[in-house]
């Protein structure tokens, strides 16, 4: 019996494979593996390991901080037909949509033709994108007027009102390009997908109802943005709404719509509707000149000065009274830009099966705005229309860009004051044609038939933009994910697991109802690492399970005899985890139940090993894989039958 029993060990001992016990990596290596992880997931420097010339190293180190050195020598005059094709009818976009939105942020018309010009340029040099159209955007602009109109009314001191604008642009472009630099695009990631749907789907909406102004011909105007304030000031004022301006928007806007539902029936014609709002600007521009609408109440943009970009670097404001507005102004609307522009890029890059980098985009959009704040310029990022329409206009680089700001040159220096003529009720025609695009209904319905906590989320934000203010639903929708990525660390799922036949997989047996028990085993998996923040709930939950199962126990065969702990989920651990695993160890066996580990994870097995945990639990209770563990408790509960048949054997011999 001895040799059978001692063969029986043996095969089992071939048959197990064993656990890494050697010793843990030093805390400096641990610390740089940490960080290397943390903000170097993609191993940036990868390209550089192999290189032995220093001619070839300096100059893929170039290529990597100013993408532009990387395609701009394989540049052929192929590409730029592409290209050419690309900018100028995204610079028909830009034109009409610089006004516009430049009138969303109360600035003068002229800064959103300048904001078109110059950025577009810095993003063809620093950034990575093929496809991005550099412009600004409707939800940023009102974010931004919103903010620093708690400071200055634009109304009663436009000239402050502008240059802490241009202020709050620099600390945009500080903040997007620091997070670049020090590769904290892991803040952006805050800003989840549901957020960012209520948030724009209520950017967009508050903009449509402000529209109405323009549309009625209104002068007098509320500066809050809460759908409230803006219905009131729409319908105190009926007696001044102007029948001729509604008659003209009305038009505007069915034209747009009509180019719009021309492109979403037929792809191919995407330049109807990219032209659209150009033709809008120029028949609406004819129309109040040769008409004289400004005699008939319909308001005018007003007179469009000549020339490029002026510098305003002079004008940047640092006066301890108004920094706080400007910070926040540029922290915030920089937040929102990085998130929408990084979400465009990546997702037509996958269009075309290309891959972004992150952090390159956040220092492209920095620099942007950087040099942006001292030309004139306010917050410019990748809108989504613009750069749908530089993707379906066949760009392929960066040039399309450079194409824009070219064309947008030729317009500040010759045909600018021409614009001034463009009807207000044109521009709110074409904000509201846009936004309504914006209103992304069927996402939301989308999201809510998936998961409802983060259709929670995306009204928060819905709700809070138009009844409160855009800031405050931006940050209530943030804070309730925050709260959710919090409580999927205090709530870790644990799992309790089955076999499933004739195999060596362990599966939930709540998912996998047909998986078999394994008698006298209970595998419990961990899901999450365990910290400060969830110990007290991994214990009472390993409790509980012990109790669920000791209580459908139908014989005293069936009781709970080992108890297999799968950490294979668990990343990490901290010194309350340790603590807590101890006290379970304890109470555990105390109650003659035996604990095995399962696939723990290097990190948690170094902390395992410098607590002395290992050495409590056993080397030889610590397994490579649950299979592994599952063996060992069949071995023993096989030896354990053994003795007992064996001592029944003995007495019965004797009596």
């Amino acid at each position: 019996m001895t040799d059978s029993s001692s063969s029986s060990s043996t095969s089992r001992e071939n048959l197990v494979h064993k656990v890494n016990f050697s010793n843990p990596r030093s805390f400096s290596t641990t610390v740089k593996s940490d960080l290397k992880e943390t903000f170097f997931p993609d191993d940036p420097f990868r390209q550089f390991k192999n290189e032995t010339s220093a001619y070839r190293k300096a100059k893929k180190t170039v290529q990597y901080f100013l993408p532009v050195f990387e395609w701009l020598p394989q540049y052929s005059f192929k590409l730029f037909r592409y290209d050419l094709l690309a900018g100028i009818t995204i610079a028909c976009l830009a034109v009409p949509q610089g006004i516009s939105y430049a009138k969303l942020a109360n600035l003068p018309p002229i800064l959103g033709l300048y904001s078109s010009f110059i950025p577009p340029l810095v993003y063809a040099v620093f950034g990575s994108s093929k496809d991005i159209a550099v412009g600004t955007i409707a939800s940023a602009s009102v974010l931004l007027g919103s903010i620093i109109e708690q400071a200055v009314s634009p109304k009663d001191n436009p000239t402050l009102y502008l240059h802490l604008v241009f202020t709050a642009t620099f600390f945009t472009g500080v903040f997007q390009f620091a997070l670049g630099f020090f590769r904290l695009g892991i803040l952006v990631d805050f800003l989840s997908h549901s957020t960012i749907v209520g948030f724009m789907s209520g950017a967009a909406t508050i903009i449509c109802f402000q529209q109405l102004k323009g549309m009625f011909g209104l002068t007098h105007f509320t500066s809050k943005t809460d759908v409230i304030s803006v219905l009131h000031s729409v319908f105190s004022q009926t007696h001044h709404w102007r029948w001729q301006s509604a008659l003209a928007g009305v038009c505007f806007l069915v034209f747009l719509l009509a180019t719009k539902h021309v492109k979403k029936k037929k792809p191919s014609l995407y330049w109807v509707s990219a032209l659209a709002p150009m033709v809008t600007v120029v028949i609406g521009c004819l129309v109040a000149y040769f008409a004289h609408a400004d005699r008939h109440g319909i308001q005018i943009v007003g007179h469009l000065k000549k020339g490029i970009n002026p510098s305003s670097i002079q004008f940047l404001n640092f006066d301890p009274e108004y920094l706080p507005y400007t910070i926040k102004a540029g922290i915030m609307t920089g937040f929102l830009a990085l998130a929408e522009g990084i979400a465009i890029a990546r997702s037509f890059a996958t269009m075309k099966h290309n891959q972004i980098d992150g952090n390159k985009e956040m220092v492209a959009f920095g620099m942007m705005n950087l040099v942006g704040s001292f030309t004139s310029c306010y917050l410019t990022t990748g809108p989504f229309s613009k750069t749908a329409v530089n993707y379906s206009a066949g760009c392929k680089t960066a040039m399309s860009n450079v194409v824009m700001a070219v064309c947008m040159m030729l317009t500040l220096l010759f045909i600018a004051p021409a614009f001034g003529y463009t009807p207000l009720v044109t521009l709110s025609a074409i904000i509201m044609a846009a936004m309504l695009g914006l209103i992304e209904y069927e996402e939301a319905y989308h999201i809510y038939k998936v998961d409802k906590y983060d259709f929670c989320i995306c009204m928060s934000a819905y709700l809070g933009v138009i009844f409160l203010s855009m800031d405050v639903g931006l940050m209530i929708s943030i804070g309730l994910s925050i709260i959710r990525a919090l409580l999927c660390v205090a709530r870790p799922p644990i799992s309790n697991l089955g076999n499933v036949s004739n195999s060596a997989m362990y599966r939930d047996i709540e998912q996998y109802p047909s998986v078999e028990k394994v008698p006298g085993v209970l595998i419990l998996q961990l899901g999450s690492p365990i910290y400060f923040a969830n110990c007290t709930y991994v214990r009472e939950r390993i409790s509980r399970w012990m109790d669920h199962e000791q209580s459908i126990s139908d014989s005293k065969s069936a009781d709970i005899e080992h108890i297999i702990l799968d950490m294979g989920g668990v990343s990490a651990i901290d010194i309350t985890g340790i603590g807590m695993l101890t006290e379970v160890l304890k109470s555990i066996e105390r109650k003659g139940i035996n604990v095995l580990v399962a696939n723990p994870k290097m990190e948690v097995m170094e902390k395992l090993m410098l607590s002395k945990l290992v050495d409590t639990i056993g080397k030889d209770s610590i397994f490579l894989s649950i299979n592994d563990a599952v063996e060992a408790c069949r071995f023993t509960l096989r030896s354990s039958k053994k003795g007992v048949d064996s001592k029944v054997e003995t007495s019965e011999v004797i009596v």
